[in-house]
Formats: structure tokens, sequence, C-alpha cells
């Protein structure tokens, strides 16, 4: 079993609110960390056709029944259990409840409808490097790009190829299919494989319609549910004007870069260093390491990417209490000064605010550096 940061930030916030709602994608390890977190508590699963028959005869009574603990796990399946959560917290002071789900969609909506101010809620994505152990490590850059952070390749030894042939279609395809009714399922594995081989671009709904053959509607519903699942998510734009960062064209990721592999038909690491998309592949890894870090301590993303008219752009800018944080991702073994140009630029538009700006690359000849500043080196293992 995999010690998963985020367990300390849920006993933390457990002595605060008597409802934890932990989201992230399915397969993310969230039943196991809550199991593990809060073992004393009964667990059911709203997917057990049996609990779900109990629940529906009365499900106050069986809340109240359980409430000084119990885990209900993927809770989007039955809706209107929510308001029932929050008749029984209400009612009774010593509640405790856990909810998990993977619709982030329909889970925001039903926490601000009915848990609003009773919840607090966090997100588990996939495991991050800092989770995986010494050994783990020890297998280089590109298995570890091949292989994703899903708990189950690494617990299991699963060849990853196995594990995201089955992620897709026992997960993406239902669980897309309960929130739209897609008539053409191989015409919307398309559209998934068309925004994995754009990872790290910028989001063009007119190009993804055009090259499909479906409304630039379609593509924008597509997008947003694969986002709700927890697929891929987007990166906005950085602004000073923060009123900018919401209308202007975001960037494309995904949550796990094995999952990109899989669907980009890459089957070794081999493969993976010789992608064309390799440094995309690799910024996409980077990326989510930031993002986990932040949602394993139960924080807001505050991620961007920088880019201006002249076409200079920063891979990543952290705004952390009114600083910014740049930093350039290179899939490299050594330094070159092209590295740094752009967060030079960077700095003489934000002397005050850009208070660190770091070189993320993948060697670790540090002999190599070139003279450079205030500008930072960071390898990827130290992530």
């Amino acid at each position: 079993m995999y010690y998963r940061e985020l367990e300390s930030e849920l006993v933390r916030l457990s002595q605060y609110f008597r409802v934890l709602t932990v989201t992230g994608p399915r397969q993310s390890g969230k039943t196991t960390l809550c199991k593990k977190t809060f073992a004393e508590y009964k667990y059911i699963n709203l997917e057990d056709e049996t609990v779900v028959a109990e629940l529906e005869i009365n499900r106050k009574d069986y809340l109240v029944q359980n409430r000084k603990g119990l885990i209900i796990d993927e809770v989007q399946n039955m809706p209107d259990i929510f308001s029932v959560v929050q008749v029984v917290v209400d009612e009774y002071e010593d509640a405790r409840f856990v909810l998990t789900g993977s619709n982030n969609f329909l889970l925001s909506q039903k926490v601000t409808q009915s848990l609003a101010g009773r919840t607090a809620v966090l997100s588990l994505l996939p495991l991050s490097l800092s989770e995986l152990s010494e050994d783990d490590r020890q297998q280089g850059l590109f298995e570890i790009m091949l292989k994703g952070f899903y708990p189950a390749v690494w617990a299991k030894n699963i060849p990853p190829q196995d594990v995201y042939r089955q992620y897709y279609t026992t997960y993406i395809q239902r669980d897309i299919q309960q929130v739209i009714n897609i008539k053409n399922l191989s015409e919307f594995r398309k559209f998934v494989v068309l925004c994995a081989a754009r990872v790290g671009t910028e989001l063009n709904a007119s190009s993804l319609s055009n090259e499909l053959g479906v409304s630039v509607p379609t593509v924008t519903e597509w997008f947003n549910v694969l986002e709700a699942s927890y697929i891929l998510f987007k990166l906005q734009p950085f602004y000073k004007n923060i009123n900018k960062r919401l209308v202007k064209t975001p960037k494309i990721y995904f949550y796990d870069v094995g999952l990109v592999c899989y669907l980009l038909g890459i089957n070794t690491a081999h493969q993976v260093e010789t992608h064309p998309l390799r440094g995309s592949i690799f910024e996409n890894l980077v990326i989510c390491e930031f993002l986990k870090k932040q949602y394993n301590r139960g924080l807001d993303n505050n991620l961007y990417f920088f880019r201006d008219k002249s076409q200079k752009e920063v891979d990543l800018v952290q705004e952390v209490g009114g600083e910014y944080h740049a930093y350039e991702v290179k899939i490299a073994p050594s330094i070159n000064s092209d590295f740094y140009k752009n967060l030079k630029y960077f700095r003489t538009l934000f002397p005050e605010e850009n208070t660190r700006s770091t070189v993320i690359y993948t060697g670790n000849s540090e002999s190599q550096l070139p003279e450079n500043g205030y500008i930072n080196y960071l390898n990827i293992s130290s992530l």
C-alpha cells in the first residue's frame, strides 16, 4: 500500500468538518485512502445493488443508524443522498460522513446545493512522484512516463497497456455515457486521441471540430465531460488582470501521462524516449506534479502558463501569495542558455512579483550549469 500525502490533510480537516468529500479520477485510490484513514467507519459502495436496495427503503433511517462513521463511495450514483446527509448532520452532533466520487461536476453541484459550509472538499489524483517508492523511482523517467501514476500499475505490477485499455473501456466510456448520449463511440475515441496528440497546446475547438466533422458545441460538450470526469484539465493563461485569465484560450493536459501514452499507441519506454511528443508528455507530468502537491495540501489550483503577443512563453507560472514563481520544463540531459531566456523576459515584466525562476530538466549535470544569476535548476527527481 502506498502512503498518500492527502491522508494528513484528511485527518486534520476531520477535526473541523463532520462531512468530508473526496473527489478524483476513478481508480486513483480514494477508497483505499478513506478506508485506511477512517478504519473504524462503516463502508458502503453505491455501485452495489444490495446497498442501494437497502437505502431505497429509508435513506434517513439508514444514515441515522450509521451516522457515527460512514464512508459512502461513488456517491454520485445517488444524487438525492446529499440532502439526506445534510439533514442528519444538522440533527445529530455526532454524525460523521466521508463521501467519495469521480464526477466532479455533479459533486460540486450537489455540495453547493446541500452541503455548503458543512463539508471540506478534497481532490485525490493518481500517485505523485514523491509517493512512489525508491525502487519505483529507480526505473527511469521514460518507464515512469509509460506507466503513469495509477496505483494498480505500481501496486499490482499490471502492464500499463492492460490497465489503461480497461480504464478507457470500463470507466471513461461508461461514465461519459451516463452523462451524455454519445451515438458514435468510435468518433468520441478519436476525439480523446486527438486531445492526447494536442497535450500541452492551446485548446482549439474549431480545429477539432473540422478534423472530426462534428460541431463546435459538441466538441465543447465532450471536453467539459472529460474534464468533469477527471480525465483532462485546462491550464489557464496567466494575466495580472484576473478577468482576462477566464476568457483567454487555455492549454490541454491530462491528469495522467500513462493514459496519454496509451492513447498515442506508445507501448515501451524506448518509444516514449523517441516519440515526437516526449517533451509535451514530460511537461504534462511536471505540471501534474505541481497540481498534486497543491491538492494533497488541500489547496486550490494556482497554476498558469504565460504567453504574450510576441509568442514568448513560460511553461508554468505559480501564483503564491502575490508572488509569481516561473518554471521552464525541458526534457534534456544538460542545460543551455536557451532554456532560461524566457524566464529572464518574464522577470522584466514582473520584476517585483517574480521571486523565483526555475528550469526543470531531466539531466543531473550541475557542473554544466551556466552562470544564471537568480535562476534555479531542478532535476525532475527532486520534485
